[in-house]
């Protein structure tokens, strides 16, 4: 299945009558604090609180599904979207998680459905217990960012994205595995600049770009859950080395920051990883040129709502 642009149109037609269409929110200059306009797209707002909803649908619908079902492993938002379209789809499904999943994902996943088995202390043990059982029951394994058919349901979003808002010259996307990102670059080649955006320990992109292929780093911090991947996919290298002109880091305070002043200043509810691509910009990472269009990517917002309820902080830097 080549990931091409003429994949996710086709992707986007047979996705569409079970996704939400995204609203996309315009700010002015001084909205949450920028000194420029931008635009967010709200992804957030998908079913099962993420975009990976198109990537789970894609699967699903393209893809012989045993009668054993499908599972997948997580840190929770994949495994969500998964057990979603696996319970709109009528198929069963087994979903493996690690420790360090939030206790909302998980309840979230189980309202779903499905099966829940929390295993491992990393995203990289919970993987290795769904393939096990992958290769004992001869369910259909849904990988989160490394497959073909998941980067091409993620791609729908840049389709639908630059229908929204034709004419954006950056678009800034938060990068876990780097599924949704290789997706969005794919569609967008040769158009629109795509920043990927990485927390400062979460950062599996920026090290395999740095050492020319895939390498496995240590995950950590308040975006684990969702952007905690150890080590990017081969698809997703190949696809980012050429497609993604640069990847930010910020800091753990940069993305609380960023998750806060969504709340805050616009009610809207962003997980941390949701909230990564704005941080890049209201941390001051990035300073457009001047008419620069900029779009950024609020990717999810399964988060604790109790942890919207401190401080926002009044510095750009």
């Amino acid at each position: 299945m080549p990931i091409t642009a003429a994949a996710i149109e086709a992707a986007y037609d047979r996705i569409t009558p079970h996704i939400r269409v995204t609203p996309l929110l315009q700010l002015r200059k001084g909205d949450l604090g920028l000194p420029f306009a931008a635009s967010l797209k709200l992804e957030c707002l998908q079913h099962s609180g993420s975009f990976k909803a198109r990537g789970a649908f894609n699967s699903l619908l393209s893809l012989n599904v045993p009668l054993s079902g499908v599972t997948a492993a997580s840190g929770g938002n994949h495994g969500a979207a998964v057990a979603y379209a696996a319970r709109v789809l009528d198929i069963p499904a087994r979903i493996f998680v690690p420790e360090l999943a939030t206790p909302a994902k998980i309840a979230r996943i189980r309202s779903y459905g499905a099966d829940v088995e929390i295993t491992g202390a990393t995203y990289a043990e919970a993987r290795k217990a769904c393939e096990d059982w992958q290769a004992e029951t001869g369910a259909l394994d849904i990988h989160a960012y490394d497959a073909e058919p998941t980067i091409i349901g993620q791609g729908t979003l840049g389709l639908e994205w630059e229908g929204q808002s034709r004419g954006l010259d950056t678009l800034f996307v938060a990068v876990g595995g780097g599924g949704l990102i290789s997706g969005i670059a794919t569609w967008f080649a040769g158009k629109t600049r795509v920043i990927g955006v990485e927390p400062s320990n979460c950062r599996s992109l920026s090290a395999a770009l740095a050492a020319g292929s895939p390498v496995d780093v240590d995950v950590s911090g308040v975006a684990a859950d969702s952007l905690g991947a150890r080590r990017c996919g081969e698809l997703v290298y190949d696809i980012c080395r050429a497609g993604v002109d640069d990847v930010i880091i910020v800091s753990d305070d940069n993305i609380r920051d960023a998750q806060r002043r969504l709340w805050r200043e616009a009610q809207i509810v962003a997980e941390p990883g949701g909230a990564a691509a704005l941080a890049a910009l209201t941390g001051g990472h990035y300073t457009p040129q001047r008419g620069e269009r900029i779009g950024i990517l609020v990717c999810g917002g399964n988060a604790d709502l109790a942890s919207l309820s401190a401080p926002v902080l009044t510095s750009l830097t």
